[in-house]
């Protein structure tokens, strides 16, 4: 998927919600467990319930890696599910790889030729040849770490030399290898903040924004500082949507935490001049 086809979605939608398939099997609703794959009906019925009000999906690796070679396979179906049913969907692999270049095209295969995502996000660490691989597939996406969410962020990501911070360097260089076609950032919502400084760097790109809902993360925060003509933003949010029920009706209290913040993303984006 391209970016214009990642910005008529979000048109046809009135949305850029991300929705995170952070399943936890410890957490779905009971009556799944006697199931033959709970984590896939799990996914399944989120997915049914949500799919007209999002743009794209997230599944954390480890939640799946977890479970061994059996939660893999709820993750292939569960990709495979998407792609039958809702091919118009942006689909994440939330696995924060990062490598030494062999090892790194060894992970894009997996994720973009066996397991067919669009994206995949990565750790900017071991810099450009840990990268680069990820850029060679067409209409394929790096998502890089720039600016996280989690309170570890200030170990490292906002010190500073000569004035700039490292996750500013992070967004400058990196910007180098790859497009605004090919490259998307994450910047947690709840450094929202930050976000006039590193539009001031990558203009143009997408953000993949972690952090709303039960991070508390503000989404007219992030909409202010983050929007731009093409919207140019995925805000995800998991635990807020998916572990909203947990009786059998689960997946209709999922659908309506993900209206809640779809609505708000709709008038958002009428006011940008977007939708």
């Amino acid at each position: 998927m391209n970016s214009q086809e990642l910005f008529e979605q979000i048109k046809i939608k009135k949305s850029f919600l991300c929705v995170g398939l952070d399943t936890d099997k410890n957490k779905i609703p009971a009556h799944l467990l006697d199931a033959e794959d709970p984590i896939y009906e799990f996914n399944k019925a989120i997915v049914d319930a949500t799919h007209d009000l999002c743009v794209a999906y997230k599944p954390n690796l480890a939640f799946y890696e977890s479970e061994g070679i059996e939660g893999l396979k709820s993750l292939e179906r569960t990709v495979k599910y998407i792609r039958s049913n809702y091919p118009e969907i942006f689909l994440i692999a939330d696995a924060k790889r990062g490598d030494i270049g062999n090892t790194s095209k060894m992970y894009a295969k997996a994720f973009f030729e066996n397991m067919d995502f669009d994206s995949v996000t990565v750790a900017p660490y071991m810099g450009a040849d840990s990268v680069t691989p990820f850029l060679s597939y067409e209409n394929k996406w790096v998502i890089l770490l720039a600016l996280t969410s989690n309170k570890g962020a200030f170990d490292f990501q906002f010190m500073e030399e000569n004035g700039t911070r490292l996750f500013e360097k992070v967004l400058e260089t990196s910007k180098e290898w790859g497009t605004p076609e090919n490259m998307m950032y994450v910047v947690g919502a709840t450094k929202a903040e930050s976000l006039t400084d590193i539009r001031k760097i990558i203009p143009n790109s997408f953000l993949l924004v972690p952090g709303v809902g039960a991070q508390g993360g503000s989404l007219s925060e992030v909409a202010k500082y983050g929007l731009n003509d093409t919207c140019g933003l995925l805000v995800n949010s998991s635990r807020g949507i998916i572990y909203a029920g947990s009786d059998e009706d689960f997946a209709l209290f999922a659908r309506g935490e993900a209206l809640k913040v779809q609505t708000e993303m709709s008038s958002l984006l009428e006011e940008k001049g977007i939708a």
